[in-house]
């Protein structure tokens, strides 16, 4: 896994070789093994290195043999074996074992086309010298990261924000759309960042960089397909499920360094580190991190479960108090964004602890996405059978699922009495994408926290515009696979994004077998209600390796995605931390948040909360990057 600078001088000045190190030096977490740079008039890259595959001769930035095009590239492509093969069956030669120059080659040979070729995860910039062009490439699901900016004097684009806010010219201003984004939804739709005049290339996207106007065409390479092939059986898609979940698990655990996986005792993770197992030489080094405030933060019984049958080492760690403190401002600089919630502090320490044994490690990220495992699309889906069976109407044609399927699946609401009475506070029965947008939505359960005056900014109204036409986009009727396009496209680069992060803070390489685009073509396919059969979340996943988990793992009704203790520690020494961040004079002078209402909130019954935990991150960003506020 690495990191890389791609600059261009519109002006065409040489790039300065102190300014583009400047910049890149702020990433060197992600790539402490090599470093390197090229630079060819206005045009400069820059690239560090963590050296997974073809540890030898791997270095970047990396020519191909007639030395026509150069690249740097963040990432992995798993699939390079076989493309190189095909490759070197049309003619291309190599001079290296690495995955990078594949890319370079199948340019070559393949053009853009070949982007579609690429089974990984990666973020690249490729020169084309003859064409005079850039190709600026991310993969389809966002698992590598990739920004840019485009200035009066310079384009540029980076692994990292902070590389960019590096450059003498950029400022660390908020933007205002982020900002309304956030305050709704804790993450930034579309291709925006929370930082004016910095943005995403967007998943399955590249960019074509003309290299002698600074023209950039953006346009889509890959997109997940939802056109549902209704005479796929349940039987049939459990086989293809399985089949290629195997596979991306073998591709997957090619590595020349040490390699392990993240268990927490869920069935993703126990899927992948099942198959990973019988790949890796034993015992396969396992990775779980628990808390020691109860059984309500403890999943550990499951994970050692997993371990024992496939005869894995398993390694836990417990966050602490101390650490939390501590480790919070260093952790908001690594994230460069405030997004997710408060998972990524255990996150962190489960990485730490992963890169002390190896050097990559596989996860299950992304299965929820693809499988239906939020317990959302089921308060959803109740919704939406009360809806049809009191009025007897069809919203959904051929992939409704019915109130009577559904009853066996109830018992998984149990504890959500909260969930489900704000829920049905009002707009009960509402069109599908008011309805999904209420369940996703931040601002209701936070809006007390801001000031009047930065509330009557937020405009929920526009938020909710952008969210419905990406609700909206995927050619269907069915209200599940709107949820999961949304889930997939939006609200899971902000998952990955914060994966990257706490992994590569340590310099650990964090796969994801589920996201292989494979899988995501596959179950677009599968008709909704075998997909989510009886309203059994992640039903068809389950299905697929029932006879390869333990039977408490596949039972399992009480999903954690590991909750931290925050309204606990809220009392001790975490509570002074939340009050010096959230009441001292600087927090105050903002004019974003209403500091009497946050300490009533400290000061509550439940002293900590999701809705803080929002609040909390977005100062914590104001400060670390000496954030000045929005333009009105």
């Amino acid at each position: 896994m690495c990191g890389f600078v791609a600059f261009l001088d519109r002006t065409g000045r040489p790039v300065s070789a102190p300014l583009l190190e400047r910049m890149a030096t702020t990433i060197d977490h992600r790539g402490p093994d090599g470093a390197g740079a090229w630079f060819e008039g206005g045009l400069g890259l820059a690239h560090r290195r963590l050296s997974i595959i073809d540890l030898a001769t791997g270095h970047q930035p990396m020519a191909d043999v007639s030395g026509e095009r150069v690249i740097v590239f963040n990432g992995e492509i798993y699939n390079y074996v076989e493309l190189r093969r095909e490759l070197e069956n049309e003619g291309a030669r190599f001079a290296t074992q690495s995955d990078t120059e594949v890319i370079l080659e199948l340019y070559r040979l393949w053009g853009e086309d070949g982007l579609s070729e690429l089974n990984g995860m990666f973020a690249f910039a490729l020169v084309d010298r003859p064409a005079r062009r850039m190709l600026v490439a991310r993969d389809p699901f966002g698992v590598k990261p990739l920004y840019w900016t485009q200035q009066a004097g310079f384009l540029a684009w980076a692994s990292e924000i902070k590389a960019l806010l590096a450059h003498p010219e950029m400022a660390a201003r908020a933007d205002a759309t982020g900002l309304r984004d956030y305050a709704n939804l804790q993450l930034v739709v579309d291709d925006g960042t929370l930082f004016e005049g910095v943005r995403k290339v967007l998943p399955g996207h590249f960019q074509r960089v003309d290299l002698r106007t600074g023209e950039v065409v953006d346009r889509t390479y890959w997109e997940p397909s939802w056109h549902v092939d209704p005479g796929l059986t349940e039987d049939a898609a459990v086989e293809q499920t399985r089949a290629l979940v195997e596979d991306a698990v073998r591709l997957q655990v090619r590595s020349d360094v040490p390699l392990g996986a993240h268990l927490s005792g869920g069935t993703d993770s126990s899927i992948v580190c099942t198959l990973a197992a019988k790949h890796c030489a034993p015992p396969l080094h396992a990775f779980h991190g628990r808390f020691a405030e109860g059984k309500a933060f403890d999943e550990s019984e499951y994970a050692r479960s997993v371990s024992q049958r496939i005869g894995a080492s398993l390694h836990e760690v417990v966050p602490t108090e101390r650490e939390f403190v501590e480790l919070m401002p260093r952790l908001m600089w690594h994230m460069d964004e405030p997004l997710a919630g408060p998972g990524l502090f255990p996150q962190y320490i489960v990485s730490r602890e992963a890169r002390r044994h190896v050097k990559v490690a596989l996860g299950g990220q992304g299965g929820d996405e693809l499988f239906a495992g939020y317990t959302r699309y089921l308060v959803a889906y109740l919704e939406q059978a009360l809806k049809g069976a009191i009025h007897e109407t069809n919203d959904e044609g051929e992939h409704i699922l019915g109130l009577t399927s559904m009853v066996s699946s109830l018992p998984e609401l149990r504890g959500y009495g909260p969930l489900l009475q704000r829920f049905w506070r009002d707009g009960l029965f509402g069109p599908m994408d008011r309805r999904y947008f209420r369940l996703i939505d931040r601002l209701e359960d936070s809006a007390d926290l801001f000031t009047p005056e930065f509330r009557a900014t937020l405009a929920p109204e526009a938020v909710f515009e952008r969210f419905s036409e990406r609700f909206n986009r995927p050619d269907t009727q069915s209200y599940l696979n709107k949820m999961l396009s949304f889930d997939l496209t939006v609200v899971l680069p902000a998952l990955l994004h914060v994966e990257d992060r706490v992994s590569m803070a340590v310099s650990l390489e964090s796969r994801v077998p589920m996201l292989d685009p494979r899988l995501a073509e596959l179950t677009g396919r599968i008709p909704p209600r075998v997909k989510l059969r009886n309203g059994r979340l992640k039903h068809l996943l389950r299905q697929s390796f029932r006879d390869d988990l333990p039977a408490e793992v596949y039972h399992r009704k009480n999903k954690m995605g590991f909750p931290v203790p925050l309204h606990l520690w809220a009392r001790g020494e975490a509570g002074d931390f939340f009050k010096d961040i959230l009441l001292s004079e600087r927090c105050r002078s903002r004019g974003l948040f209403d500091t009497v209402a946050i300490e009533r909130a400290l000061a509550g019954s439940e002293p900590f909360s999701r809705r803080l935990w929002g609040v909390l991150c977005l100062e914590l960003w104001f400060e670390t990057f000496s954030v000045a506020a929005a333009r009105s």
